[in-house]
């Protein structure tokens, strides 16, 4: 099943405020599934939006101005990590558990079992099972093949069912 994003509406470009009303929730629903912090999540996806938006003219005649803003997010949570794994290093402190108070009981244990899934496994699952890219698209926003896309979606798939005591994840 393909996902009608809105560079798919009227085959041509789109403006950049059809792209934001189109994304906007969608994207931050992702990152909140990868980072499981409502707040990190909104600062991703603001500034997903103003990078591509200082990148408009250029990016709307893409083929996937969508894949983009996507695939900006997703380098911009990568950026974030590497930068949290040195400042861990360097005072050797631990990350605080805090998952958001807004988030119900269900969704908490959903965000806990996905957040501890490595992040190409995490990944794979925002793309394909919660935003519903195919897996070729989901492999071409991160740079990888369809192959090695399926593959993590079947591990992480076990291992929230193991989670799960075994049910469907």
């Amino acid at each position: 099943m393909a996902v009608q994003t809105a560079s798919d509406v009227d085959g041509g470009a789109i403006e950049f405020e059809d792209l934001y009303l189109d994304e906007r929730i969608r994207l931050v629903r992702a990152m909140l599934l990868l980072t499981g912090r409502a707040g990190e999540a909104e600062d991703l996806a603001q500034e997903a939006f103003v990078r591509v938006y200082e990148r408009w003219s250029h990016v709307r005649e893409m083929e996937s101005p969508t894949g983009y803003l996507y695939r900006t997010a997703l380098n911009l949570h990568r950026k974030r990590l590497r930068r949290l794994a040195v400042e861990l290093r360097k005072r050797a402190v631990r990350q605080d558990d805090d998952r958001g108070g807004d988030v119900g009981d269900e969704r908490l244990d959903l965000l806990r079992a996905v957040a501890a899934l490595p992040i190409a496994q995490r990944q794979a699952v925002v793309l394909v099972d919660w935003l519903g890219f195919p897996p070729s698209e989901a492999a071409l926003l991160l740079g990888i093949e369809a192959a090695s896309v399926r593959g993590r979606l079947h591990r992480a798939r076990r291992e929230l069912r193991r989670q799960d005591g075994g049910n469907d994840a």
